[in-house]
């Protein structure tokens, strides 16, 4: 947002998943948090909701935002299927996703072909072999009687078009 000359104050819009889901929450709760930091405290969620991580429904949400003519400057969606959505929406309204801020989380194929095309600027990779490694660690430990931690972090990955083609094939 600051690369885009939007350090001043910047309003965004979040798409929710399911809000019964705690991975939903947990990924808006996050966008909250990292707004709440020093570095990205300028920026403003304008609205939030759910659009159940179904592209045809953030692509409805989006089409719905943009009839109100609230200004904003990007959308976070919590998976990539929503924001390939709002891109959907913002092409049909004539807006250029080239110069629009929309971002996921999945690193989907999609997705991966979303940003190679110039409208998607960035995405996060889960990492599934690493988080079945890090399953089958921790179940291995478990079994041998070993101690291990409540939580076992596996580490997500920023994709933007800058190191779009290492993560290509990983998903």
């Amino acid at each position: 947002m600051k690369d885009a000359g939007k350090g001043k104050g910047a309003n965004i819009y979040v798409m929710e998943g399911i809000l019964s889901n705690q991975s939903a929450r947990q990924r808006t709760q996050d966008v909250v948090d990292v707004i709440g930091t020093p570095d990205c405290n300028f920026i403003k969620i304008i609205d939030k909701q759910t659009a159940n991580y179904q592209r045809d429904q953030a692509q409805s949400l989006m089409a719905n935002w943009l009839t109100t003519g609230t200004k904003f400057d990007a959308i976070i969606a919590n998976n990539d299927e929503m924001a390939i959505g709002a891109i959907q929406a913002l092409k049909a309204a004539g807006v250029d996703t080239k110069a629009a801020i929309v971002g996921g989380i999945d690193a989907t194929q999609d997705a991966m072909a979303s940003m190679k095309a110039g409208d998607l600027k960035v995405t996060v990779f889960q990492d599934a072999a690493g988080q079945g490694k890090g399953a089958l660690d921790t179940a291995l430990k478990l079994a041998k009687g070993e101690k291990v931690d409540k939580t076992v972090w596996i580490p997500f990955q920023l994709v933007t078009p800058d190191n779009l083609a290492n993560f290509a094939k990983k998903n």
